[in-house]
């Protein structure tokens, strides 16, 4: 359609949420139970509230350093230098305002028009859209999907789908929506080959401490050098319960960084200064939450799964990461249908497979960081649309 002046192609040719979609179709309803959205009903702790208003009444409002205020910058580097086992300086750590715009300043760092992003799939939509944005094009390598409902990356389609015009390869783990994970040896032989084809290795490790029997999923920087192309993405919204707060980081080479450093300053010119002060104490204070984060998902997976695998028609497997169930319902054909029709019949909300791409299609999400009680009205209001 013509206008006055018209937008990009890219931008007008930008996919909405599905996601969003059905929680309009849903959110008015009197006995809703949400559970479409990637967080869960935990609050953020106490102790980070109270390092944001102790630094708003110390009028720590002000601009700061585009790279994050420096403690924070320190705390980054030795929260990852612990779990890693490695030391890094904080030449390698740039603070954003979000994790999706650690995505896309990472994107428009590493690809442009005519250049291409393979991406493992099903995958949170705003990775591929992130591609498209920046003029390239996001190419995905579907996970293969295994007897017992869970997921495998073959590593050689990986490979075969890089060309010429490959400028990274991005992979989440552990995974939205799936809860997959790479293993260490998968992630020290794409270390390689990224090495060899000179293709930047973009990981989304949002999730990596919500894991279940490990303390946290491998990670490239277990192994990577200050110099490899391995681009690590973080942000405090899952771990530390502070979806809202929008505050996430990026560890790179220290010459990309001071290119994201730019992209910065033209983006969002950085995070909340009061914030920032939010995260310090998040990083330094927050062992024991994450701790009892992680053991309440632990029993809300397993109430979940077994739960949905009572039902004739479900095909789920346990994940490894995150905090979703991904389940497969047989003879679905249209995921949103589905979605929709349970929100406005019983109030449950889950979030269709197809906001995952069309690789998700006949699968739904369900966000299980919930109290149990939540989570068993839910599956009990499920039932008859599932048995």
């Amino acid at each position: 359609m013509g206008h006055a002046a018209d937008l990009r192609q890219e931008i007008e040719e930008l996919s909405t949420s599905q996601i969003a979609e059905v929680y309009y179709a849903g959110k008015d309803h009197p006995r809703l139970l949400p559970f479409w959205f990637g967080e869960g009903d935990t609050p953020t702790p106490d102790f980070v509230k109270t390092a944001a208003i102790e630094a708003i009444r110390a009028d720590k409002t002000y601009y700061v350093d585009d790279r994050g205020i420096t403690p924070l910058r320190e705390a980054i580097a030795a929260y990852v230098g612990r779990l890693h086992g490695r030391p890094l300086g904080i030449d390698r750590i740039q603070v954003t305002a979000s994790g999706m715009s650690a995505v896309m300043m990472t994107m428009q760092a590493v690809a442009g028009p005519g250049d291409n992003v393979v991406y493992v799939a099903p995958v949170w939509p705003n990775i591929v859209e992130a591609v498209r944005i920046v003029g390239a094009t996001p190419r995905p390598l579907v996970l293969d999907a295994t007897a017992d409902g869970g997921w495998r990356l073959d590593l050689q389609r990986l490979y075969a789908a890089c060309d010429a015009r490959t400028r990274a390869i991005f992979v989440a783990s552990p995974g939205n929506p799936t809860g997959w994970m790479l293993t260490a040896a998968e992630i020290a032989e794409i270390i390689a080959f990224c090495r060899a084809k000179r293709i930047w290795l973009v990981v989304d490790a949002v999730y990596e401490r919500l894991t279940y029997g490990l303390d946290r999923a491998p990670s490239p920087l277990d192994i990577a050098g200050p110099e490899d192309p391995v681009i690590s993405l973080n942000s405090f919204s899952k771990a530390w319960a502070m979806t809202g707060w929008r505050l996430g980081w990026i560890v790179a080479p220290a010459w990309v960084n001071l290119n994201i450093r730019k992209l910065n300053q033209y983006n969002t010119s950085g995070a909340a200064t009061f914030v920032q002060w939010a995260g310090v104490a998040a990083l330094e204070q927050g062992e024991p939450f994450v701790a009892e984060l992680r053991a309440r998902l632990n029993r809300a997976r397993d109430l979940v799964i077994q739960g949905l695998s009572r039902f004739p028609r479900v095909r789920v497997a346990a994940p490894p990461g995150a905090f979703y169930a991904f389940f497969r319902v047989d003879g679905m054909r249209d995921s949103m249908a589905l979605a929709k029709r349970l929100v406005a019949e019983t109030g449950v909300g889950l979030a269709p497979g197809s906001a995952f791409g069309p690789e998700g299609e006949g699968y739904m999400r369900f966000c299980y960081a919930s109290s149990e009680a939540r989570l068993s009205d839910a599956l009990a209001r499920m039932e008859p649309f599932l048995r």
